[in-house]
């Protein structure tokens, strides 16, 4: 049962880090200089970006989820 959780967990912080490194694509030491207009103002998340969002919630919450039950049984 330790194995399981070990392995749960690695496999779980793998993609909740995909996820955080992917949804920072946009982001740049570019955009510091104002070279991207527009860059600045908000926008809704749409399409891809909003699953993306919503699994980056979903992995991390299942990581907590995992860490705290690791933490309680053994």
């Amino acid at each position: 049962m330790e194995t399981f959780f070990d392995i749960a967990l690695i496999i779980t912080s793998i993609a909740t880090i995909i996820c955080v490194v992917l949804q920072n694509r946009g982001v740049g030491l570019g955009s510091l200089g104002g070279n991207e207009p527009g860059s600045t103002i908000f926008s809704a998340r749409r399409g891809i970006e909003k699953v993306l969002f919503n699994m980056t919630i979903a992995f991390a919450a299942l990581l907590l989820i995992l860490v705290l039950l690791r933490v309680i049984l053994f």
